[in-house]
Formats: C-alpha cells, sequence, structure tokens
C-alpha cells in the first residue's frame, strides 16, 4: 500500500510515495522525511500560502487539551500525515492517559529536544490502579469513552526520541507521551489506516471527564507552522 501526500484543493504536494502497509514500511517513511527535513518545510512553507488548503487543515485539525495541537496536513483513507505542536512555555502534559490507537504510526522530531514515551502492559496484581475505557465503540457518539472496568498497568518500557529519531507504534502498544524540555517541540507523524474498531484509555480512579478538544483556526494553522518552520 502506497500514497503520495496531498494537499487537497490546492494542489500542492510533496511528491514522495508513503508506503503505510505494516510499521516497518512506516518507519522508512517518517526516515525519509527525517532525512528531507528541507524539503518538507519548503512543502509546509507552500502550503501555508494556499488558503483552501489551510482552511482543510484547521478543519480537520484540534487542540488537545493536554495543550498541543494535532494539526492533520493530509488525510487520506490510507495515509494521514500529521504534525504536533507543543507550542514554547505551554502546558507541557503531552497525551498524559495511558492509550493505544486503532492504527500504526511512526513519528520523527522535527524541532525541540524530543519526547518522552513511557509503554504499559496490563497486570493482575502489581503496578498502578487505572480504569480501563472503550474508545469508538460507541456508534452515536465515536469520540465517547465508555467504561470497561477497573485494571492495573506496570511500566515496560521509557523510550526517550530526540530530534532526527524515529518512533513506531503498533496497535498492541499502550503509551504516554510529553515533552522533554518546555521549548517548543514539533512532531511529523505517519499514520497507517484504521485496523482496529476501538481503542483503550486508562485513566486514574476518580478523574473527572474529560475537557473537549479545542477548535483550532486558520491563524492557528499559519502561526504553527511558522513557527515550526523557522525552528526546523
Amino acid at each position: 500500500m502506497s500514497s503520495t501526500l496531498a494537499a487537497a484543493p490546492g494542489g500542492l504536494r510533496f511528491a514522495e510515495p508513503m508506503r503505510t502497509e505494516n510499521v516497518f514500511e512506516l518507519r522508512e517513511s517518517a526516515r525519509r522525511f527525517a532525512d528531507r527535513l528541507g524539503e518538507f518545510t519548503s512543502w509546509l512553507i507552500e502550503t501555508v500560502s494556499d488558503a483552501a488548503a489551510v482552511r482543510d487543515i484547521a478543519q480537520r485539525s484540534y487542540w488537545h487539551p493536554n495543550g498541543f495541537a494535532k494539526l492533520v496536513l493530509s488525510s487520506a483513507p490510507d495515509v494521514k500525515l500529521r504534525l504536533h505542536v507543543w507550542p514554547a512555555g505551554e502546558a507541557r502534559l503531552g497525551e498524559s492517559n495511558p492509550h493505544s490507537h486503532r492504527w500504526q504510526f511512526a513519528s520523527t522530531v522535527v524541532v525541540g529536544s524530543g519526547l518522552h514515551m513511557v509503554e504499559y502492559a496490563e497486570t493482575a496484581s502489581a503496578g498502578k490502579a487505572y480504569e480501563r475505557y472503550r474508545y469508538g465503540s460507541d456508534p452515536g457518539d465515536p469520540a465517547a469513552l465508555l467504561a470497561d472496568g477497573p485494571t492495573r498497568l506496570v511500566r515496560v518500557a521509557a523510550p526517550h526520541v530526540h530530534r532526527g529519531q524515529i518512533y513506531s507504534c503498533d496497535t498492541d502498544i499502550v503509551h504516554t507521551v510529553a515533552p522533554i524540555s518546555d521549548d517548543l517541540t514539533a512532531t511529523l507523524v505517519v499514520q497507517g489506516p484504521q485496523r482496529t474498531p476501538t481503542t483503550v484509555v486508562y485513566r486514574s480512579p476518580g478523574l473527572g471527564d474529560d475537557q473537549p478538544n479545542g477548535v483550532v483556526t486558520e491563524s492557528d494553522v499559519r502561526a504553527l507552522v511558522g513557527a515550526v518552520v523557522d525552528a526546523a
């Protein structure tokens, strides 16, 4: 499976076929972006000069409640290209609830010191207590978290991913993500097709409801991409 990235209505292209059949291919695609960062940033500059492309990116992107933006640069059935941006000095929580994904992905740090990941596994008795939720299992509200019972998690790995390095994740990996420093941090994520109908999110017992995602404006897209380009 392969796809060539296109930034929808503007017709702008980063002419690089991306293979997304498995984690190895996703890693190779992310590596090509890391090795050709200058070409990628040039494509970003072109993209944000196109009003239609900026509008489309804003409409399919959002601010995560923990203080970073998920910019969906391009979206197709078999591949998405996302830019995750933590502005300097903002809340540095990353994705603090352990969670898995319905798709495989590979990412590379393009700006900043990098990310700290913690990977987890469920256990019967050791570790920390969590409440398990299913995401994507409510047909009426795909974004709802449905309670799926208590469990416990133990840490099984804690990789640090620095600028230019590649991190990949399969659908069975449960992890958290946080920036290493409070500087501007950005990662480029190559996401493969959806492989499972639901995924899991773990929350500490007694934790209140999740805050809603925030709206990304067209001005946000231009400002965030501009900051990444300047720092890359």
